[in-house]
C-alpha cells in the first residue's frame, strides 16, 4: 500500500520527545530585523517586500531566501512568503521553548502564519530537528506543514499541482531515540555501604 498523504500525528510525538514543548514564545513579540538587497514598503497596506539575497531575524527565528514577502494585519500578526533562488531551497529555523532543541526546515517556498503560529515547506520539502548541535530526527516530502504552538506536523509525500518537485509520493524520516535521562541506581556488582549506629563520636578504641 502506497500512503500519498501521511498525517504524522503519532510520529511527531516520538520525534518530538513526548512531551509538547512549543516554540519560543517570546518570538511573537520580537521586532522583525531584514538585510537584502532591495525593499519595496507600501505603508498604506502594510506589505514589504525584500529582494536579494534576504536574511531575516525575528528572536530566535532565522529565514534566508532570494525573496521575502511580508504582510501585518491589523491586529500586529505579521505573514511572509519566503522565496527560493532557481536550484536552491529557502531555509527557516527556530528554537523550542524551554530546550536547547532547533527545529529547521527548506524547502523552495515557505509560508509563515504569524497568527495562527505555522510554518509551510513547499516543495523538495525538509524538515529537521538539531539537538543542541546534533540532528536528531529528519523528515522529507512534497509539502510539510509545522505548527510552533503544538510541534505537531503533517507531511505530503506529493508536491502541489504545478510544482518543480518529482510526484514520487514518498516520504521519508530517520527518527533518533531521545536520550535516557543518567540513572542514579548503583552499577551491577557494587554494594551500598551500611552505616552503623555507635555510641561514641569517635566510634570504638583499637
Amino acid at each position: 500500500m502506497r500512503f500519498r498523504h501521511f498525517h504524522l500525528c503519532i510520529l511527531a510525538a516520538l520525534a518530538l520527545g513526548g512531551g509538547l514543548a512549543s516554540a519560543e514564545n517570546a518570538d511573537r513579540n520580537r521586532p522583525m530585523n531584514v538585510e537584502a538587497d532591495a525593499l519595496r514598503h507600501d505603508d498604506l497596506k502594510q506589505t514589504s517586500v525584500f529582494s536579494g539575497r534576504v536574511v531575516l531575524t525575528k528572536g530566535t527565528i532565522l529565514i534566508r531566501g532570494a525573496r521575502v514577502d511580508v504582510r501585518q494585519d491589523a491586529q500586529g500578526y505579521q505573514f511572509g512568503q519566503i522565496s527560493a533562488e532557481p536550484g536552491k531551497l529557502a531555509f527557516f529555523r527556530q528554537k523550542r521553548e524551554g530546550l536547547d532543541e532547533y527545529i529547521e526546515g527548506e524547502a523552495e517556498s515557505i509560508e509563515y502564519d504569524g497568527r495562527a503560529d505555522l510554518v509551510r515547506f513547499v516543495n523538495n520539502a525538509q524538515l529537521r530537528r538539531f539537538r543542541g548541535a546534533t540532528l536528531s530526527d529528519e523528515f522529507t516530502g512534497g509539502v510539510i506543514l509545522y505548527n510552533n504552538t503544538t510541534d505537531m506536523f503533517s507531511i505530503d509525500g506529493a508536491p502541489p499541482k504545478g510544482g518543480s518537485a518529482p510526484a514520487s509520493g514518498r516520504v521519508r524520516a530517520m527518527l533518533t531515540p531521545k536520550p535516557e535521562a543518567p540513572s542514579s541506581a548503583p552499577a551491577p556488582g557494587t554494594v551500598n555501604p551500611v552505616l552503623r549506629s555507635t555510641n561514641s563520636l569517635g566510634g570504638e578504641k583499637k
